[in-house]
């Protein structure tokens, strides 16, 4: 032994290096993660009476916040912003997931004759210029925090937002509602709770309504509008939030077209009329509240939201207000604006200051009430709030070394860089802003006569430029630091593959000193080439955008691919024994004295070779069905597919492929119980609860309707959750008790004629019968909840997984040694990946369907968000 050619590596060796490798994995995935989700950098603090006035060079935080009461401080924000406030209460109406284009129309057209009827007071105010509409573009993710964040701080967020969205913490950075509250605001909600965690203790008064149980409709929206008279003959606020979350929820059950969405708009068009003509009649404050009609984001043709689509950003700001009124207008106008220029537009038409880490621009056509010199004023100190934001991302940047004749409006050609770009951009608005900074000698007044729509053009030029660079500067992903967390992470890989390559070749030299012959069991087979490529053409593919969105086809491949190669083995293996009598022999031998689950003792060699071949055709047939069900990704999600096709199906149909897929389930649970041979009444009782959770999933589907108008049932809640005790108490039973049954079931076999001892033999097999026990039955539930909780039409895909579990699970059990362990397991591993994209799910946020939350409860439940 010590003399032999190689020497495997020492313990502590080995040690040492697998924790090497382990530590830098860890580094590597910290950084990368560190690079991949950047922390947006903000400005601490609030805008205060420095917001009005040129900021220093090397000052961009400004000074503090004056202490004085709200009344002087209104009063000093007033005399600073030289623009009086145009408008003295804020009705803020959210209805959530509204895409503009059901009211504003899209691409010059307007809306659909349908959406038209549904809305048509909101329809006769744009026609009548008694309103003016924007697609306010929202930045992803497209879920509610993160989008109502935006609204009011002019600041975008980033994708870890959407976790927080399920777990909404108070928001600190500056905001327009806390400089109204500064101002001595009064203010009200009513809707959606996300505003009462973001902002706590800041409301006058609140009524928050939970947005997770998406199957109500009616109560989520009828608990807002019931305030509504109280809230207009009440005097006593100066800002009203009204949060519908209905038509998002109508979206999520039936999508764009569903049947509900008409209805649900008439009722949104009736709250802007009663909130219209509440404001309007009020004589003592006539024309001096202004409504804004807002959504948070738009949705997908199916109803979902989260991602980048224009569907999806799509978004209303609609402003109604004697402000925005004019002479002539075109109501499907495609007036295009930001979702984060809502916060400096509402903060100069109140009267605040515009928060520190906004982006946004003022919108134009808000501000017809303002003299010419108001208006560029707005432009004004919308400049300096970008100023000061621009000076902390660039140290460098001053704006009093730009004032100078090099960048003024006598310079035409565009400097490159960034900072330089920023400066001749900013000068040339000032110069045309205050003639008294031309360094000219030609006529001042001529000049300023036709300054104003010069300095209008050049604002407007400074401050989309600086929004869209700030913008990008704020999701800018540092390069370096990625591509060393990667590299960091691939050292660490190829150092654990060199240990176990180390191991497996000390363990071979050292079975090799003992045996005179090769073990052939050290060749590579072409399934586990195969594995081994798919390994690193998936980790390839995450490098591009393209290859992450379409992933589904990924996997549909290799799963197909791999299943393809069992074909083949299968086939030569057959061709093999079917020229080998001691083949036939030793597999009579094998099947006489090692019975599976799946095998029979009496089952000849062609049936099990036929059962082989069927098992892996069923899986080719159901893998190429679910392949079609969803043309599922981003690019091709439009293309026709069988999905689409049962939607536009009589109901009917649906509801009957649902029955069929559950009672198909339950028989497929009952044939693999029986053939595993049970003698024991607690596999009995499990399989009793199973076939009484199949017929509640049965009566459920019968008793629930598709694209209800009325909130879940209370019978249909009742049985969803008897659904859950049921199934949580056979699982747990049968997790706990099986490993009871088996190995005492198992002591009636016949020993065996193999070197290993009778006893050994008994308890393996028990083991193996229980762990099948625990699979088998938790994979059927599985398949019961989701047939509960999933859509209508993913009721056959649902069928087909687990069709496709049972026969690969047979197809390994006919044959044991056909496939290695790893390859079984990465084998169930790519069907369950390629199963979870045919369900129709996605790497696109939007493809999450919430619509089956919170079904088995009957009201809403806060301690669960």
């Amino acid at each position: 032994m010590a003399g032999g050619g190689g020497a495997s590596p020492s313990c502590a060796a080995v040690a040492g290096w697998t924790v090497t490798a382990v530590l830098l994995q860890v580094v590597g995935l910290s950084m990368f993660l560190y690079g991949f989700f950047p922390v947006k950098p903000t400005l601490p603090g609030f805008s205060g009476a420095e917001s009005y006035r040129m900021p220093s060079c090397g000052l961009a935080g400004g000074g503090e916040q004056p202490a004085l009461p709200p009344d002087q401080l209104r009063s000093l924000y007033r005399e600073l912003s030289e623009v009086p406030p145009v408008y003295d209460r804020l009705v803020l109406m959210v209805i959530d997931g509204l895409p503009a284009e059901f009211v504003l129309g899209r691409v010059g057209k307007p809306p659909s004759k349908e959406m038209v009827e549904s809305m048509p007071y909101t329809q006769s105010l744009l026609a009548g210029c008694k309103a003016t509409g924007y697609h306010a573009k929202a930045a992803p993710p497209t879920v509610t925090m993160p989008r109502l964040k935006a609204m009011v701080s002019g600041a975008i967020g980033g994708f870890l937002d959407v976790a927080f969205n399920f777990n909404t913490q108070a928001f600190l950075d500056d905001n327009l509602l806390d400089q109204l509250h500064m101002i001595g605001y009064k203010l009200v909600m009513l809707g959606d709770e996300t505003w009462i965690k973001l902002f706590p203790k800041l409301f006058w008064r609140q009524d928050g309504v939970s947005s997770f149980y998406v199957k109500d409709t009616v109560e989520v929206d009828f608990n807002v509008s019931r305030h509504l008279e109280s809230e207009f003959a009440a005097k006593d606020w100066n800002m009203l939030i009204l949060h519908y979350l209905g038509l998002d929820h109508v979206g999520h059950i039936g999508g764009r077209q569903s049947v509900l969405m008409p209805q649900k708009l008439k009722e949104m068009d009736d709250v802007i009329r009663r909130v219209h003509n509440a404001v309007s009649g009020l004589e003592d404050n006539l024309d001096r509240t202004l409504l804004v009609v807002v959504s948070d984001h738009g949705m997908t043709e199916g109803g979902n939201h989260g991602g980048s689509s224009y569907e999806e950003t799509d978004s209303l700001a609609l402003f109604i207000g004697h402000s925005v009124q004019s002479s002539y207008c075109s109501p499907y106008d495609q007036n295009e604006a930001l979702q984060v220029d809502l916060a400096p537009t509402l903060s100069l038409l109140f009267g605040t200051p515009i928060p520190k880490n906004n982006i946004g621009v003022v919108l134009p056509e808000v501000f017809n009430s303002l003299t010419d010199q108001q208006k560029l004023r707005t432009l004004e100190l919308n400049s300096l709030q970008f100023l000061r934001l621009l000076q902390a991302q660039l140290p460098a940047f001053c704006f009093e070394d730009c004032i100078n004749s090099k960048y003024g409006l006598g310079i035409d050609k565009i400097p490159q860089s960034v900072e330089k770009k920023l400066c001749h951009l900013l000068s040339k608005a000032f110069d045309s802003h205050h003639p008294s900074h031309l360094h000219q000698t030609s006529n001042v007044k001529s000049i300023e006569a036709g300054c104003n729509r010069t300095a209008v053009n050049a604002y407007y030029e400074f401050l989309r430029y600086a929004s869209e660079w700030l913008s990008h500067r704020a999701t800018n992903k540092p390069f370096y630091l990625l591509v060393s967390a990667i590299s960091l992470m691939i050292v660490s890989c190829l150092s654990l593959m060199g240990i176990v390559s180390c191991l497996l070749k000390g363990k071979s030299l050292s079975q090799f000193e003992h045996h005179s012959e090769w073990n052939s069991d050290y060749h590579w087979h072409l399934d586990e080439v195969f594995i081994i490529m798919g390994i690193f053409l998936y980790v390839s593919s995450l490098g591009s955008s393209s290859f992450v969105e379409e992933e589904q086809y990924t996997w549909h491949y290799l799963t197909s691919t791999l299943y393809l190669i069992f074909l083949i083995k299968t086939t030569q293996s057959m061709l093999r024994e079917s020229n080998s009598a001691v083949a036939r022999a030793e597999g009579k031998i094998f099947h006489g004295n090692d019975c599976s689950y799946f095998t029979s003792c009496k089952l000849i060699p062609s049936m099990r070779d036929g059962y082989k071949l069927c098992t892996i055709i069923i899986i080719l047939v159901s893998g190429r069905i679910l392949r079609a069900w969803h043309q599922g990704g981003v690019n091709w999600v439009h293309f026709p597919d069988i999905s689409k096709s049962l939607a536009q199906a009589d109901s009917f149909v649906v509801k009957a492929l649902q029955i069929i897929s559950v009672l198909a389930v339950v028989v497929l649970y009952s044939v693999s119980l029986l053939l595993l041979r049970p003698r024991k009444l607690n596999i009995l009782l499990v399989w009793l609860s199973h076939f009484f959770c199949g017929i509640l999933v049965v009566l459920h589907i019968w008793q629930s309707q598709i694209n209800t108008s009325l909130p879940t049932k209370h019978s249909t809640t009742s049985i969803a959750q008897i659904f859950y005790v049921i199934a949580s108490i056979s699982l747990t039973f049968t997790f706990v008790a099986s490993p009871w049954i088996f190995p005492i079931h198992s002591m009636e076999a016949e020993p065996t004629s193999s070197g290993s001892s009778p006893k050994t033999a008994i308890h393996l097999q028990g083991i193996n019968h229980s762990m099948f026990l625990i699979g088998i039955t938790y994979a059927a539930f599985w398949c019961l909840l989701q047939l509960l909780l999933q859509q209508p039409i993913n009721a056959i895909p649902l069928l087909l997984i687990f069709l496709q579990i049972i026969s690969s699970i047979m197809h390994f059990s006919l044959d044991k040694s056909l496939h290695k362990k790893w390859v079984q397991i990465v084998a169930m591993q790519l069907l369950g990946l390629s199963g979870h994209f045919g369900l129709g799910n996605t790497n696109n946020l939007a493809s999450i369907d919430v619509a089956g939350a919170f079904i088995p409860y009957s009201r809403d439940c806060n301690h669960m968000n």
